[in-house]
């Protein structure tokens, strides 16, 4: 095939890919894509197989994270070009680990065993993203089925191995082999018969879920900041629920500089606030904070943090105070002790924390384990198309994968209760101010996924990627006339 006729057909299939994510939610066609995307890497050579899958990959990224424009541009008053030149460059970063990781997979395996080669390096370049330089597996291609039937597995192998059951189907079906059917077809049948209760009720607890919609560009204008913390009390009066969980940075300055005769106010209407704001010093470093009002001392600070907007990488200085991001270099929260409230025990998550699943895992076993997942976010730096979705499916695999209920307490959205199974029981609109009154069923005991991840990290999927990449080069080289 024609080299640039290839490199177009890679990038549409690139495209087509964001269909699998939401708002879209098309999961099979995220297995379609990646399928037209193995196809084009079938025959050719290592090097064409790193430029159609860098394609691939650039345009799935770059138009799945576009929102990140915003942020730069709209509050960061980067010039337009600069704002698409820095995603473009993100996307091309992040495209780098498909590239060199089929590429070379390629370049080892040839005939009938390109295919476990392809499937194998997908999953390690998905692994790689999710994990190097802090990770950042924003729409991870196993996040296009937190509906649909590969959901099934999602207690048993989680995200990544969704994203490596999605590559043994889109490989099977690209093939055409009699094999290439059962790998396809293989997966959904075996889900149907999978079991999927493994966690039991701890009974219920009310919560009062705050979404305040206050726009970015007026959230740190201090001409506003009385009325939005107005805004803030009177939306904690109109809570009826034995909590109220309010989201990231509501308040957004050290809670030291509030002042206790706001929080009085807040504590005086006799439910238990969970308050979004910042801890610490100026010296020892901001962190940005959970704080219980009216109930016992109790704090949680986000441990892992977003690099550009919380910590700054190396030689980036210029870049980050360039775009003016209020607290843009914060320290880390050091605990992730549950909050108990209402016979529950909450495990608070802020913002993109929620991505990490291996990092959550630990807070879910033992006789203290958190019985519900709560987390806090403000996406109204990135507009409301396609981020808000997007983390929204984000919690539904998170409660997929634990059986974890999942509240969710925003900004301008996506603020909604989700069930242990990953489905909406209710939400309000985006960009709507008010309070979202749900009766949340805590869950405790743990998923096959959740036992070995406990024991064992992501190294299970790690070696599989490696071992269907060392078989296939393997069986390459040992099979006469057949090296790449």
């Amino acid at each position: 095939m024609n080299g640039r006729l290839a490199l177009g057909l890679a990038a549409l299939a690139g495209l087509l890919h964001i269909g699998g994510f939401a708002p879209f939610e098309l999961y099979a066609l995220q297995v379609g894509a990646l399928a037209a995307l193995f196809w084009l890497c079938r025959e050719a050579s290592g090097r064409a197989v790193a430029a159609r899958a860098f394609a691939f990959a650039f345009v799935w990224l770059g138009v799945g994270l576009w929102w990140l424009y915003i942020s730069l541009h709209d509050f960061g008053h980067l010039p337009a070009p600069l704002a698409a030149l820095a995603v473009a460059l993100l996307a091309a970063f992040l495209a780098s680990y498909y590239a060199l990781a089929l590429g070379l997979a390629a370049r080892w395996s040839t005939g009938p065993w390109r295919w476990p080669a392809l499937v194998g390096a997908w999953l390690l370049a998905e692994l790689a993203r999710g994990s190097w330089f802090s990770g950042f597996p924003w729409i991870a291609s196993g996040y296009a089925h937190a509906a649909g039937p590969l959901a099934a597995w999602a207690p048993w192998v989680g995200v990544y191995g969704l994203a490596l059951l999605a590559a043994v189907m889109a490989a099977g079906a690209a093939s055409g082999r009699r094999l290439g059917l059962l790998a396809l077809l293989g997966p959904l049948l075996v889900g149907l018969a999978l079991p999927q209760s493994f966690t039991t009720p701890t009974g219920t607890t009310r919560l009062s879920l705050v979404q305040p919609s206050i726009p970015q560009d007026q959230k740190f204008d201090p001409d506003r900041f009385q009325a939005h913390l107005d805004t803030l009390a009177e939306l904690v009066g109109q809570a009826r629920g034995d909590a109220v969980i309010t989201p990231e940075s509501v308040v957004p300055l050290p809670l030291v500089y509030l002042g206790n005769d706001y929080l009085d106010r807040l504590a005086s209407h006799g439910r238990p606030v969970l308050l979004g704001s910042f801890l610490g010093t100026a010296e020892q470093g901001y962190v940005n904070s959970l704080v219980a009002v009216g109930t016992a001392p109790y704090d949680y600070g986000k441990h892992h943090l977003l690099p550009f907007g919380e910590v700054i990488p190396p030689g980036f200085e210029w870049f980050v105070r360039a775009l003016h991001i209020p607290m843009d270099s914060q320290a880390r929260g050091q605990h992730t002790r549950p909050w108990v409230v209402g016979g529950q025990r909450l495990r608070p998550l802020i913002c993109f924390e929620d991505l990490f699943g291996e990092e959550i895992v630990d807070s879910l076993q033992g006789p203290e384990a958190a019985t519900v997942l709560v987390n806090v976010s403000n996406l109204a730096w990135f507009g409301s198309f396609m981020s808000l979705d997007q983390h929204l499916q984000f919690s539904q695999m998170r409660a997929l994968e634990f059986q974890r209920p999942v509240v969710r307490s925003t900004n301008t959205g996506v603020t909604a209760a989700l069930d242990h199974h990953g489905r909406v029981q209710a939400r309000l609109p985006a960009l709507a101010r008010g309070v979202l009154e749900v009766e949340v069923e805590g869950r405790e005991g743990s998923t096959p996924y959740a036992r070995w991840l406990a024991m064992l990290g992501l190294a299970p999927l790690w070696a599989a990627g490696c071992l269907l990449v060392a078989v296939a080069a393997w069986r390459t080289r040992a099979a006469p006339g057949r090296r790449p």
